[in-house]
């Protein structure tokens, strides 16, 4: 795994107060752990003052992302309910587009329920809907719900 041995554990009280358990949005340990072992999955952890969390701080908010050839995805994107408001989605998103640049990628995407908040969030960054995905994610109720990805051009 990458990064200190306790941010799996951070990425993980995030995602839990966080991600409504209604729509199963929330990965496993088990997923972010794989993900992160991987190799070209990479995350940052960020602080309440907008910056990296000190060793053993908890964290607020996190991105994973993952890198292919001249792109990257982002997969999971989190701030806690407390924390919301105050620019920390803009500035993981920020983090996620320049440390994509440093892996040469020209090109971002992502993926999420159409009805999600953060679309706002998004839009406002630059990405635009290039594509959807009918009935794409199951939520644990098994009702079916659209997927709608977005890009976004590095420059």
């Amino acid at each position: 795994m990458t990064g200190p041995a306790d941010d799996l554990d951070r990425i993980m009280a995030v995602m839990q107060a966080a991600f409504d358990p209604a729509y199963g949005e929330a990965w496993t340990r088990r997923q972010v752990e794989d993900a992160l072992i991987l190799g070209n999955c990479y995350h940052r952890l960020i602080a309440p003052n907008g910056q990296p969390p000190a060793p053993g701080e908890a964290a607020c908010g996190f991105f994973l992302s993952r890198t292919g050839f001249e792109e990257e995805e982002l997969l999971l994107l989190a701030v806690i309910p407390s924390a919301r408001g105050q620019g920390l989605g803009r500035k993981l998103l920020d983090r996620f587009a320049a440390d994509a640049k440093t892996r040469a990628a020209r090109q971002l995407f992502l993926e999420m329920r159409r009805d999600n908040p953060a679309g706002a969030l998004y839009r406002s960054f630059g990405f635009v809907a290039v594509g959807e995905r009918l009935n794409y994610y199951k939520t644990p109720d098994g009702s079916r719900l659209d997927a709608v990805t977005f890009s976004y051009q590095l420059k």
